[in-house]
C-alpha cells in the first residue's frame, strides 16, 4: 500500500467521524418518547417523581432520549396509561401498579398490601427477592416491563365526615379507595368508590363520597380534602408503602442501546430514593400544618377494625393466590419477604418512637 493511499483512508475517517459529530447528525440520532401519568399536573409527590425522571433520562441520556411528560387526561385518562403503553401509543407511563388489578389480581402487591411491607422493604423485595422477576413476568403477556420509580411512603388511614368508633360506622360508607385495600374495606361493610386524584375533591364536596383514601399529609393538603372530612385516622393499615412504577413498552425498551437501557433503569432507581426522603420531608411539615390551620381530629381507629382488617386481608390473599400458578407465587413470594424482614425492622424500629416514649418531648 502506498503512503498516498494511507494519507487518503485517514483523511476520509477523520472526515467521517467529523461528520458524526455535527448537530445535524446528533438531531437524527435523537429520540423523543411520550411519557403519560395517572396524576394531575404538577401534583406533589408522584407526579413530581414523573417529571424528575423524565428529566434524569434527558440529562443522562446527553439528550439522546427526550422524555416529554403529559399528566392525566393530557392523552390518554388517568387509569388508561397501562394500554396506551401496550398498544404503542406512548413509549412510557408513570403510575400505580394497584390500578391493574382488575387485571392482574396480584398487581397491588407491586404498590402496596395492608399490612404488608414497607418501602425498604418493598425495594429490597423487588431488587433481592425476586420481586422484580414476578413484576415483569406478571406484564410480559402484554408486552410491558416496569420499573419500581418512587415512593409516597406509607399512607394515612383515611379522611372522614364522621368519627369512626366501630364496625357498624363503617357499614355501607361510601369511600374513595383503591388497591387491596378497597377489597378489605368492601368486606368490612363499605362501598369502595375508585376515582381518580383529580377527581376527589369534586366528589367530596358534592357528597358523592363519604371519605377519602389517599396518600399522606403532604397530598392531603395539596388537594384541601381537611376542609370537607375534618376526621383523620391512623395508621394506614391498608397502605404501608406507596411504590410507583414506571411503564415501558418491552420492545422499545429491547430496542434501546444498552448504555440508554441503563439509564432508564438508573433514572427510576434514584427516583425511589429522592421521592421517599421527599415524601418524609413534606408529610412531617403537612401534618403541622394540617393541625395548625385546620379542625382536624387526629383519631386512631379502634382495635376491633384494625383486627377484622387483617383476617380480611389474610382471607383476601388466600384467595388471590388460588386463582393461578404465577399469583400463588407472587403472594408467597410477597408474605416470605415480610417473614424474613420483619424481625429486622421490628429491632430497629423508629428511634423516634424510642425516643418519644422514654424522653417525650425531647430530641437529641
Amino acid at each position: 500500500m502506498r503512503i498516498g493511499d494511507k494519507v487518503s483512508r485517514r483523511a476520509a475517517l477523520g472526515a467521517a467521524l467529523a461528520t458524526l459529530a455535527t448537530p445535524s447528525v446528533i438531531r437524527a440520532q435523537t429520540q423523543r418518547w411520550r411519557l403519560v401519568t395517572s396524576w394531575p399536573k404538577n401534583r406533589t409527590g408522584p407526579a413530581m417523581s414523573a417529571r424528575r425522571i423524565a428529566e434524569r433520562i434527558t440529562r443522562m441520556s446527553g439528550g439522546r432520549l427526550q422524555i416529554d411528560v403529559f399528566a392525566a387526561g393530557e392523552i390518554v385518562p388517568a387509569f388508561a396509561v397501562f394500554d396506551a403503553v401496550a398498544n404503542g401509543t406512548v413509549e412510557l407511563a408513570h403510575t400505580a401498579s394497584l390500578y391493574w388489578q382488575s387485571v392482574f389480581p396480584t398487581a397491588g402487591l407491586f404498590t402496596t398490601a395492608p399490612f404488608g411491607l414497607g418501602p425498604v422493604e418493598h425495594q429490597a423485595w423487588i431488587e433481592g427477592g425476586g420481586g422484580q422477576e414476578l413484576w415483569d413476568e406478571l406484564y410480559g403477556a402484554r408486552g410491558v416491563r416496569a420499573f419500581l420509580a418512587g415512593n409516597t411512603g406509607p399512607s394515612m388511614g383515611g379522611w372522614f365526615r364522621k368519627p369512626i368508633q366501630d364496625l357498624a360506622d363503617l357499614k355501607g360508607m361510601r369511600l374513595r379507595v383503591q388497591g387491596l385495600g378497597a377489597q378489605v374495606y368492601d368486606r368490612l361493610g363499605v362501598t369502595p368508590i375508585a376515582i381518580s386524584g383529580g377527581e376527589i375533591l369534586p366528589a367530596l364536596e358534592k357528597g358523592v363520597i363519604d371519605g377519602v383514601e389517599f396518600l399522606g399529609p403532604a397530598n392531603d393538603l395539596d388537594m384541601g380534602i381537611a376542609r370537607y372530612a375534618p376526621f383523620y385516622y391512623k395508621p394506614g393499615f391498608n397502605k404501608p408503602n406507596g411504590a410507583s412504577e414506571c411503564l415501558i413498552a418491552r420492545e422499545r425498551f429491547e430496542q434501546l442501546p444498552s448504555d440508554l437501557q441503563a439509564v432508564i433503569a438508573e433514572a427510576c432507581r434514584a427516583e425511589h430514593g429522592q421521592g421517599l426522603a421527599e415524601a418524609f420531608q413534606t408529610n412531617a411539615a403537612a401534618l403541622v400544618q394540617l393541625l395548625k390551620s385546620y379542625p382536624v381530629k387526629l383519631e386512631n381507629f379502634p382495635e376491633t377494625i384494625l383486627v377484622e382488617a387483617l383476617k380480611a386481608t389474610r382471607d383476601l390473599l388466600i384467595e388471590i393466590a388460588s386463582r393461578d400458578p404465577l399469583s400463588q407465587r407472587i403472594v408467597q413470594s410477597y408474605g416470605e419477604m415480610q417473614t424474613r424482614l420483619r424481625g429486622w425492622s421490628w429491632v430497629t424500629a423508629d428511634m423516634s418512637r424510642v425516643l418519644g416514649a422514654i424522653a417525650p418531648g425531647s430530641r437529641l
